[in-house]
C-alpha cells in the first residue's frame, strides 16, 4: 500500500494567496464610548441609566398614585419640562431637579428623558435642590422645616436671606423652622398628615415635649379642628380663666378685636390676649422660654 508522502511546499501550494500576503491580526470590536454631553443650558435628551439620584434632595415622600399618573403623562405627551442634572464624570450626570419626573419617566419606559446639563459644585447643588423643593407647594410641614433648617446650618442662611431665595415671609420660615421643637412622635403625625400645620404651631404654645404630645395624642383621639386646637390649648396654659369662664357669663368682646387676637395667636403659636376700651387698651403676649421671645421679635420685623 502507498504511503502518502507530506511535501511542505505541496502543502504551502495549496494555501494559494494566504501563504504569500502577510496575515493581518483580528481588529477588536470597538469600545462602546460613553455619552458625554457638554453644558449648553439647553434640554439634551440623556439616557436615565446614566443619571444617579440627587444625594441632597429634601423630599421623603413621593405619592405612588401622582407618580403613576405622571408616568401615563409622559408615556402619551413625553416630559413637558426639562429636568436638570450636573456632570459627574464622563457619562455619568446626577439629579439636580425634578425627581420625580426622573422617576415617572422609568415608570413609563422612557429611555432617555430632556435634561439641561450644569457645571455646579455640590455646595450649589444642594442649595438649587433645597430652594427649588420650597418653591414648591406639595412638600409636607416637616420636609419645610427640615429643608429651611440645612439652609441656615449648611449656608448660614439668616431667616431673611431664606425668605428672599424662597419667596416665602420671614415670619413663614420661622414658623417651619419651629415645627423642629415638636416630640419626634409628633412630627411623625404631621409628616404623614395626620395633623396641620395649624395644628402643630397651636400645639406648639405648650411647654414641654410631655404636654405637646399627650395634648396631640387627644387631638387626634377627639378629631379636634384647628379652632377647637386653640381653645383646648388655652385651656391647659391658663387653667383658671377657664374656669372663671364657667363660673360666670364672658364679658362681651368686640367681633373685631376678638378676630384680631385669634390671628395674632394663631400667627405666632403663642398665646395673645388684647385688652380694648373705646378703641384703647394693649396686646399681651405670653412666651414660656427664650426662643419663643426671638420668634415674637422675627414676627415684629426684627433681627
Amino acid at each position: 500500500m502507498a504511503t502518502a508522502i507530506h511535501d511542505p511546499k505541496r502543502r504551502a501550494l495549496g494555501k494559494g494567496l494566504e501563504s504569500l500576503l502577510p496575515q493581518r491580526p483580528a481588529t477588536p470590536p470597538p469600545a462602546p464610548t460613553p455619552i458625554h454631553i457638554e453644558p449648553t443650558g439647553k434640554p439634551l435628551e440623556i439616557p436615565l441609566d446614566h443619571i444617579e439620584r440627587n444625594p441632597f434632595q429634601t423630599r421623603t415622600r413621593f405619592d405612588e398614585a401622582q407618580l403613576i399618573e405622571l408616568a401615563q403623562s409622559i408615556a402619551a405627551s413625553g416630559v413637558v419640562q426639562p429636568i436638570v442634572v450636573r456632570t459627574l464624570s464622563v457619562g455619568v450626570y446626577q439629579l439636580i431637579t425634578g425627581e420625580r419626573r426622573w422617576l415617572a419617566s422609568r415608570k413609563a419606559g422612557k429611555a432617555t428623558i430632556p435634561a439641561i446639563v450644569r457645571q455646579v459644585s455640590d455646595e450649589q447643588a444642594m442649595e438649587m435642590t433645597i430652594v427649588e423643593n420650597l418653591q414648591r407647594a406639595d412638600l409636607n410641614p416637616m420636609e419645610q422645616a427640615r429643608a429651611y433648617q440645612r439652609l441656615s446650618t449648611d449656608f448660614k442662611m439668616t431667616q431673611e436671606q431664606m425668605a428672599t431665595r424662597t419667596g416665602k415671609e420671614r415670619a413663614s420660615v420661622a414658623n417651619f423652622l419651629r415645627l423642629l421643637r415638636l416630640p419626634e412622635g409628633v412630627q411623625h403625625k404631621v409628616e404623614a398628615g395626620d395633623l396641620s400645620f395649624g395644628h402643630a404651631r397651636t400645639l406648639l404654645a405648650l411647654d414641654s415635649p410631655e404636654a405637646i404630645t399627650a395634648a396631640a395624642q387627644k387631638v387626634l383621639a377627639l378629631s379636634f379642628s384647628v379652632r377647637q386646637t386653640e381653645s383646648y390649648v388655652q385651656g391647659l396654659i391658663n387653667p383658671e380663666a377657664k374656669q372663671k369662664k364657667a363660673d360666670k357669663p364672658e364679658d362681651v368682646i368686640d367681633p373685631n378685636v376678638k378676630e384680631a387676637q385669634d390671628r395674632l395667636q394663631r400667627t405666632l403659636g403663642l398665646k395673645v390676649r388684647i385688652e380694648d376700651k373705646k378703641g384703647k387698651g394693649r396686646v399681651i403676649i405670653e412666651y414660656s422660654g427664650l426662643e419663643d421671645f426671638d420668634h415674637i421679635l422675627t414676627a415684629l420685623g426684627e433681627d
